[in-house]
């Protein structure tokens, strides 16, 4: 099973599940923490490969469908009938399909800096990757992208705790899981349409140049979805504007409803 660490709350019966990004660990919520654990309970997830969880056999492949799975098992074995989610970056994907493999659990999603769609400008950068991916070393790859992603002087707090908690996973570990990206523009529609029911809040940076327009798309028209776009703030929302982020998701998740709903 995922490593995971739950932090009870003495009176709420609301469960918060947080889902890092490709290359990080449960370490990036550590902004969170405090705001979220006075109003719920948490849960913090390694995710395959990631922080204190092991890879899988070398002969398993992986898939989004798997880690979706392998998160659903950890709140079905904590005995939580349903949660709210929160996802940052790669972790917004992982988010959208436990909402598609168990639909009865998550109760409302949360995303900072949300892949929802690869633009033009995505798409040629993950071309790129593949072609240099067989050459360069595994790190290098990744903290290219890190500053792809997060080139600004503000940007620098998130884009360091990205590049040292990827410093921990192994080379087959970045291989396996940089393979995913090789279907992601047809696997995010596919989510687009399995997600249009679920309710769920995008907080964006105005200057993460690669996702903010893509979420305004997904949003618009939709009265399920939210959007807050956060001034002068980059990809990693949660990091760099901690604050914002904090109210903005725990608003969200106080005035979902109440209800109690059990999952099989």
């Amino acid at each position: 099973m995922l490593h995971h660490k739950v932090l009870s709350h003495a009176s709420s019966s609301e469960w918060t599940v947080f889902i890092h990004g490709f290359g990080g660990s449960s370490n990036v919520w550590f902004k969170q923490l405090k705001a979220f654990h006075e109003h719920f309970n948490l849960v913090l997830i390694d995710l395959r490969g990631h922080g204190k969880s092991q890879g899988l056999p070398a002969h398993r492949r992986y898939s989004f469908e798997l880690i979706a799975q392998e998160v659903g098992d950890v709140v079905r074995h904590l005995n939580i009938p349903h949660a709210h989610f929160v996802g940052v970056s790669l972790g917004s994907i992982i988010v959208r399909q436990v909402g598609v493999n168990f639909p009865n659990m998550v109760k409302s999603m949360i995303f900072a800096g949300a892949i929802t769609q690869l633009d033009i400008k995505s798409r040629f950068f993950l071309r790129l990757g593949r072609i240099l991916q067989p050459v360069l070393p595994y790190m290098a790859l990744y903290k290219l992208f890190a500053n792809i992603m997060m080139p600004k002087k503000n940007h620098s707090e998130s884009r360091s705790l990205f590049i040292h908690e990827a410093e921990k996973l192994m080379k087959k570990e970045f291989k396996r899981w940089f393979k995913l990206t090789g279907r992601l523009t047809r696997y995010l529609n596919y989510l687009q349409h399995e997600n249009k029911d679920d309710k769920a809040l995008y907080v964006m940076g105005s200057e993460d140049h690669l996702f903010v327009g893509p979420a305004k798309e997904i949003v618009k028209d939709n009265p399920n979805l939210q959007l807050e776009i956060i001034a002068d703030c980059g990809h990693v929302v949660n990091i760099e504007q901690p604050e914002a982020f904090n109210n903005l998701a725990i608003h969200f998740i106080q005035n979902q409803p109440k209800t109690i709903e059990v999952f099989t």
